[in-house]
């Protein structure tokens, strides 16, 4: 008896290291993650993958907001670890600014499909036949968007600072838009609400947008607005640039790409969160519908985990492939 049971605890004990042996096996292990965004609307995004490098063993922080200037400067200097947006090429300046290829990990495409540009409220878009924006050189196009009575268009732009702001203000002026035109700029969920409020209350509006957005579940292109072109492309530090579409449309932006970001030293020392990076993909019109969610009143962070879990609950057999890949990259 007291042979049987020793072969047995013998097989016992030999389970249970094999057991902690499998657990001690996950890449992750021991090792910390710490990833930033830039607006509660990327916070979404950002969880799914925090979401993948837990079932990896890392341990992640949580997600901190920081304005991108500081976001590519921290994951550069190794402050931190990842973003999810890097919007390509719209951030290319602020990528090579920080240190480029050199510094950074950025491989794969997270997010495809990111358009951008300025819309207007379809009801004035037909009345007075308006599809381009340099149409508003004409004093009596843009006082119909006039909200503050000077005369001038009023065009919601999105945050100083922004790779969006940089483009919307080169714009104006290679449009010759800066006497007709005044670009508003702040905190972008403020000013677009007065625009919403405005187009509610039956006025002309006119706004630079882009996707993935709320924006676009509340004022939908093609019914209750529409896109307007550039008369040529213009994008600052780019002389060459080329906007247009392969339909010969030109909505004055490129179409981008939201990419993972991550310092270049930490994803070479964990070659299993460096593959989860440039394998995960998510599809745009996911994000906006998470986002208009959140506009609805369910922004919380623990709403916005629940969006991803369930997001991840309905894609369960892409994200077990996603996490499987990047086990075996660290072999």
């Amino acid at each position: 008896m007291r042979l049987t049971w020793k072969k047995l605890s013998l097989a016992a004990f030999g389970c249970m290291l094999g057991t902690q042996a499998s657990a001690a096996a996950l890449p992750g292990e021991g090792v910390s993650v710490e990833p930033v965004y830039t607006v509660q609307e990327e916070m979404f995004q950002t969880i799914i993958v925090d979401k993948a490098l837990e079932k990896l063993g890392y341990s992640v922080q949580a997600p901190k907001m920081v304005d991108y200037n500081v976001g590519y400067t921290s994951i550069a200097n190794g402050d931190v670890t990842f973003m999810t947006t890097n919007w390509d090429p719209l951030h290319d300046a602020k990528y090579a600014k920080a240190g480029g290829d050199k510094v950074f990990y950025r491989k794969g495409y997270y997010i495809t499909g990111a358009a951008q540009g300025y819309l207007i409220d379809k009801k004035t878009a037909e009345k007075y036949h308006i599809t381009n924006i340099a149409q508003l050189k004409n004093p009596k196009i843009a006082k119909l968007f006039d909200a503050d009575g000077d005369g001038k268009a009023d065009l919601t732009g999105c945050n100083p600072g922004w790779g969006c702001a940089a483009v919307t203000n080169y714009q104006m002026k290679k449009f010759g838009l800066s006497k007709t035109v005044d670009l508003k700029e702040g905190n972008y969920s403020a000013v677009i609400a007065n625009t919403i409020a405005r187009y509610r209350a039956g006025k002309p509006v006119i706004y630079y947008t882009w996707t993935p957005n709320w924006v676009g579940g509340i004022l939908v292109p093609g019914k209750d607005v529409v896109w307007l072109q550039v008369p040529f492309s213009a994008i600052p530090g780019d002389p060459n640039a080329d906007t247009a579409l392969s339909n010969g449309k030109n909505y004055g932006f490129n179409m981008n790409s939201e990419r993972i970001v991550a310092n270049k030293k930490w994803a070479q020392k964990n070659p299993a969160a460096a593959k989860l990076f440039a394998i995960m993909k998510l599809n745009i019109k996911d994000v906006s519908s998470e986002n208009l969610m959140m506009r609805k009143g369910q922004s919380s962070e623990a709403e916005i985990t629940q969006h991803a879990d369930e997001w991840i609950k309905s894609h369960q057999s892409e994200f077990n492939q996603w996490i499987e890949q990047a086990k075996q990259a660290a072999h």
